[in-house]
């Protein structure tokens, strides 16, 4: 039996979600809050399998009921319900501890759904907010790229082969013996890489790649 809590300031919409999981078998509405306050209040005394918190409420708000419900007691899954797709708020409430996000006017069976898998210990999103978290991931990897590069976000494979060389001090002649090249093609190689870590030389270049840990300081 998936024992349930649900929060919404609105009392048809509180009336209407009691109505409608009413009728499924294995849910029991044990507690009703019309703000984050109360809600938090009944997590703590019935313990329910669920809480449904209305993003959108007075008192300390939807948002903040989650992250307190999901830090007391991580036991109880934490479903967030709202009227508007703000991407603020889906990442506020992903990070806040809720382990769903649905929009009020998914379906019954959506809810539904959601409901029973969050008691299991699952998660769920919506595809259209999905795509929103997985487009703002991967902002967050291009930015951390252009903030801390790895080497395959700035240079090809035959620069970091050359780059290394450089970073355990070898001359131009040892690396395109080392490398199996003529040297104006280490040379040219080099020029790149300085372009592309907008360096002046190879100490520079060399002192670049250390700082960042792309490769271990050369043993004296």
């Amino acid at each position: 039996m998936i024992r349930l809590v649900v929060a919404d300031d609105h009392q048809l919409v509180r009336e209407g979600l009691i109505r409608l999981l009413s009728l499924e078998k294995d849910v029991q509405v044990v507690g009703v809050a019309s703000d984050g306050d109360e809600a938090v209040n009944l997590v703590e005394r019935l313990k329910p399998t669920v809480a449904l918190v209305d993003v959108r409420m007075p008192g300390i708000g939807g948002i903040a009921a989650a992250q307190q419900i999901a830090t007391k007691w991580p036991d109880v899954g934490v479903v967030l319900l709202t009227m508007h797709d703000e991407d603020e708020f889906i990442f506020e409430g992903i990070a806040a501890g809720a382990r769903a996000y649905l929009m009020k006017d998914c379906s019954h069976q959506e809810l539904i759904g959601t409901l029973r898998e969050v008691a299991k210990g699952g998660a769920y999103l919506p595809s259209t907010l999905l795509r929103k978290l997985l487009s703002e991931f991967r902002q967050l990897r291009q930015n951390r790229a252009r903030i801390h590069p790895t080497p395959c976000d700035v240079l090809s494979r035959r620069e970091m082969d050359v780059l290394e060389w450089v970073v355990r001090g070898y001359s131009n002649k040892q690396i395109a013996r080392e490398l199996c090249i003529d040297e104006t093609t280490v040379k040219t190689h080099l020029h790149r890489i300085f372009e592309k870590l907008n360096v002046r030389d190879r100490t520079q270049a060399a002192i670049f790649a250390l700082q960042r840990g792309w490769f271990c300081p050369p043993v004296a």
